[in-house]
């Protein structure tokens, strides 16, 4: 196999397409996530009915992901991911123009749908082409342009809904979506490791099951779901306690708290070196201590330590998602795809559940049951790390 080396050009090409590819999916994912107290004021919701717009796109997109994979098999890797961006993109500038909420979910559903296509395929397409030596860094650099679309998305949407409104601030997303989609179509290298599948419905079922028969793989399946219900629980709801008393923060200044993203950045390239270089399980320990430690530092009421604790639980989370994101890679040892689908299955399920269930403490017990939650899910994720520390060392260093 002639795999992708690192401080080749192609080997920038691939992750600074991948990098692109990461932006335009979680920009236009995550860009509705400061705009939810508009929609309760605007629509006359709740807040937990305002998460849907969030948690019902993460959830088609998880279902969709099931099958993307299966596609990209028979199809290519390339062709399925930029024919997603391109779509998605399209529909983000539709979503705009919603004349009600119920038909905002309706496109946000269908935007997830197409979502998948890049995010099913990305750590596929990474743990096939690029040399296994460098796929902790080339992962790690993926997800970090997934925390700076993440990050982009909600401080762009935060400051044009406060010069104009929420639906200037998702067509401006999506304008700057489909120009992210050309450049990952143009500088994306084409697969050279990947072998072509005939799409046979019939047996994804079986595939899929059979990725849920390794004990470690389940592990990080569960990792994924209780991590990402971690944070997007507390990404939804710290811009309700934000806007209001005692500290009545504007909508761009919201937005700009997200800056915090930045940290993943650095978290996710840093814990994917730590990881090809030292036990993964003891890494992922330091990365749920972090995310245990920021999120209690946002039951402060100062401002700035507050922000200092989201900061912390964004470094930890980035971190987290890195090292089981590409450990998944080296344990699936044949249809790397589906087991990568699994992997994002549970991952945003996680993200729609927390993310709702994380509206109804908020409404019953504010910031505090929030957090609440948050720990709850932390604590049962330490287990099921503890759990990955007994994976036989032929399998730790594949």
């Amino acid at each position: 196999m002639s795999f992708i080396e690192k401080g080749t050009i192609s080997f920038r090409n691939a992750i600074l397409a991948l990098f692109a590819g990461g932006f335009n999916t979680f920009a236009i994912l995550y860009n509705i996530q400061p705009l939810m107290p508009e929609f309760s004021r605007e629509f006359h919701i709740s807040p937990a009915v305002a998460s849907l717009s969030l948690s019902l796109t993460t959830i088609a997109m998880a279902v969709s992901m099931l099958f993307v994979g299966a596609l990209s098999d028979a199809r290519g890797r390339k062709s399925v991911m930029s024919i997603s961006l391109f779509i998605a993109s399209v529909l983000a500038v539709l979503t705009a123009a919603s004349p009600n909420f119920h038909f905002l979910l309706l496109l946000r559903v269908i935007e997830g749908i197409v979502l998948a296509g890049l995010p099913a395929i990305a750590m596929t397409y990474l743990s096939e082409e690029i040399e296994p030596a460098s796929l902790g860094v080339a992962m790690g650099i993926y997800i970090s342009g997934n925390s700076i679309g993440g990050m982009g998305g909600r401080i762009i949407s935060g400051m044009v809904t406060d010069f104009f409104n929420w639906r200037v601030a998702l067509a401006v997303i999506g304008v700057l979506s489909l120009a992210a989609t050309l450049m990952f179509w143009r500088t994306l290298p084409p697969s050279r490791n990947f072998k072509r599948r005939p799409l046979q419905i019939s047996k994804i079922t079986e595939s899929l099951l059979s990725q849920c028969k390794d004990p470690y793989l389940r592990r990080l399946y569960g990792l994924g779901f209780l991590v990402m219900g971690s944070f997007v629980t507390l990404y939804n709801y710290i811009g309700y306690q934000l806007v209001a008393p005692p500290y009545s923060l504007s909508q761009s200044l919201v937005g700009w708290i997200f800056i915090v993203y930045i940290m993943g950045t650095f978290s996710s390239t840093w814990m994917g070196r730590l990881a090809d270089r030292y036990a993964r399980y003891r890494v992922m320990w330091l990365a749920l201590t972090i995310l245990l430690i920021g999120v209690i530092i946002t039951l402060s009421s100062l401002l700035w330590l507050k922000i200092m604790g989201i900061a912390i639980f964004t470094f930890g989370f980035f971190g987290a998602h890195s090292i089981a994101s590409s450990w998944v890679g080296r344990l699936a040892t044949s249809h790397k795809a589906q087991a990568s689908s699994l992997y994002l299955f549970f991952y945003y399920c996680g993200s729609s559940v927390g993310g709702t269930c994380g509206g109804l403490f908020w409404s019953r017990f504010g910031w505090t049951g929030v957090v609440g939650l948050i720990v709850c899910f932390l604590i049962v994720a330490f287990f099921l790390s503890v759990r990955l520390a007994s994976i036989p060392d032929h399998c730790e260093n594949l």
